[in-house]
């Protein structure tokens, strides 16, 4: 299994719409790539290592797949419009990252 990750990075004055992305673009994103999509989870940063800091991401998404030829077949038909969707709910450039699940 693969899990497939996007970071987005907190910083001041940046905007992340928490409800829009949970709502309307993951399963936006879901809807699109279709059951080679296993499961899907959002975390919403709180704090850093110390006490009172700030995330380090405000936002992380994950989607898992079968495998990495499992995602690049069913996400890259879609890629352009799942991106163009990005500015509706931030203005913080994604990082992306594909890992193996080993547990």
């Amino acid at each position: 299994m693969i899990k497939v990750t996007v970071f987005y990075p907190s910083g001041a004055g940046k905007k992340f719409d928490m409800d829009y992305y949970c709502n309307k673009h993951m399963p936006f994103v879901q809807q699109k790539v279709g059951d080679a999509c296993k499961k899907v989870a959002v975390e919403a940063g709180l704090g850093g290592v110390e006490p009172g800091s700030p995330p380090v991401y405000v936002a992380m998404g994950h989607l898992y797949f079968e495998s990495v030829e499992a995602f690049q077949t069913s996400f890259g038909p879609h890629a352009e419009e799942i991106m163009a969707d990005i500015p509706n709910y931030t203005d913080i450039q994604p990082m992306i990252q594909v890992s193996e699940v080993k547990m």
